[in-house]
């Protein structure tokens, strides 16, 4: 079993225990293998007068960081079980640790040694607050909170990965400590890249940042905003605010969002994203008041019903393409709901949907259970029948009836062509808005007044329009 075992920080860290088991693995013949010859704690091996190796040649053969620890893990692996492996600092805060427990399954004896976080935490000062602390090398895969510690920033490339990744997060501006050999500097996250030295010592501290001062946001930011504009002495319109109330604004937002995409302007469809989410925070707010539930719970079941309705990716089932894929969303949806029957899911359609869409929704759920024209001709000739309908009705009753059979009718020929058809209506109006308002000043131009115009000169200056805005 290979034994990995912490140098501490500094000449003269190593353990008693961590001693003894380097002395007695040089008296068996063990491999002593150590990460790196270029720290102070180093030295206490060398103290030990025992025979070894270096790894510090993995370094240089390693294409970037995110390859570097599984590098020394396969190198210190390729040694065979009868290896001790020495790392500076504690054991457990090593990448190449962490990736060695992987590629063994576990089957390792770890002899801890004095943390280097423990050093960092005293050099920045942070010995009386709860903190984070993560190496550079897995800082994407954390998730980062303040106040925080990064270290492991031993390369400037390095410091540089870190600068953009927390600048994302926190913005370049944000004040951090810059420590090396014990000594901390401060300065602004964007200079952590511009100094001259970095070693096995180097690290970054940030501090909590007021709310007010923060130039980056999350998710828990924007709880604490609402929560602030819901307390007793926040503002008196958010207070008295109720998930009945404010219901609408979802809508009304989305509606914002969805123009703004036709738009294709970024900067609209970032701002109403933002506006849309403030909805659904807010809800979440109202019913942690209450008990119902909170925000964690909403990411909770978005996140579960992601993975459990996608079962060609993380389950058992297979999709090829776009449709078997939608094929087993819904299959596993109707599982989910306990819809047994197809009627079930027909009444599922949300009664607040836009009626095209609902119509849409509708009429393809039916034809899941084989209700359903054979293609868009076949809906076509039922259009068809419906128009007749229509103008057979004789009083005002029939005819809106009539006319909501015609209009579902026209939306069957559309669904069953393949089309969004609460889009299609969507874009038609458009065109036909822009038409008309180019006609009408043609027709303005020409002096005509617009109201006194025949039905055939309107058909003129909008056939012209419509050319125009081909």
């Amino acid at each position: 079993m290979i034994t990995v075992i912490g140098l501490g920080n500094e000449r003269g860290d190593l353990t008693k225990r961590g001693e003894s088991a380097i002395v007695q693995a040089a008296k068996t013949g063990a491999k002593i293998v150590v990460r790196t010859a270029n720290t102070r704690s180093y030295q206490s091996v060398v103290d030990l007068g025992v025979e070894h190796i270096c790894l510090d040649y993995v370094y240089e053969k390693s294409r970037n960081f995110a390859t570097l620890a599984k590098n020394l893990a396969k190198a210190v692996a390729a040694q065979g079980e009868n290896t001790v492996y020495l790392v500076d600092g504690a054991s457990s805060e090593d990448t190449s640790v962490k990736a060695l427990v992987k590629r063994t399954r576990g089957k390792i004896n770890v002899i801890e040694g004095v943390s280097k976080i423990t050093a960092i935490v005293g050099a920045a000062n942070f010995n009386g607050c709860s903190y984070t602390a993560v190496s550079a090398y897995e800082l994407t895969e954390k998730e980062l909170t303040l106040p925080l510690i990064v270290y492991d920033i031993d390369d400037k490339a390095l410091a540089s990965d870190c600068k953009l990744f927390l600048g994302d997060l926190f913005g370049e501006e944000i004040k951090v400590q810059f420590i090396r050999q014990g000594k901390p500097t401060k300065m602004p996250l964007f200079e952590i890249d511009r100094q001259k030295e970095y070693d096995y010592t180097t690290a970054i501290a940030i501090e909590e940042t007021a709310l007010l001062d923060k130039e980056r946001f999350t998710l828990n930011d924007l709880k604490k905003i609402l929560l602030r504009l819901r307390a007793p002495s926040g503002c008196p319109w958010d207070r008295v605010q109720t998930s009945e109330s404010i219901k609408m604004a979802a809508i009304e937002e989305a509606y914002e969002l969805v123009d703004a995409i036709d738009q294709k302007d970024d900067e609209k469809i970032l701002e109403e994203t933002g506006d849309l989410l403030l909805q659904v925070m807010f809800h979440a707010v109202l019913k942690e008041e209450t008990g119902a539930f909170n925000i964690n719970d909403v990411l909770t079941g978005i996140c579960q019903k992601l993975i459990s309705r996608h079962t060609h990716v993380f389950g058992n089932d297979g999709a090829s393409d776009e449709k078997s894929a939608l094929s087993v969303w819904e299959k596993n949806k109707m599982t989910e709901k306990h819809q047994i029957t197809f009627a079930d899911a027909v009444n599922d359609v949300p009664k607040g949907f836009p009626a095209v869409m609902r119509a849409q929704k509708v009429g393809k759920r039916a034809g899941k259970a084989g209700m359903d024209f054979a293609d868009a001709k076949a809906a076509a000739v039922r259009l068809t029948e419906e128009i007749e309908e229509f103008f057979a009705a004789t009083t005002d009753e029939e005819k809106e009836k009539e006319l909501g059979d015609l209009l579902f009718a026209a939306v069957n020929v559309g669904r069953k062509a393949g089309c969004d058809c609460e889009k299609a209506l969507k874009e038609s109006v458009e065109r036909f808005a822009a038409r008309f308002t180019l006609a009408e000043q043609k027709a303005l131009a020409d002096g005509k007044e617009v109201t006194k115009l025949s039905e055939v000169e309107w058909d003129n200056y909008y056939l012209q329009a419509k050319e125009e805005l081909q």
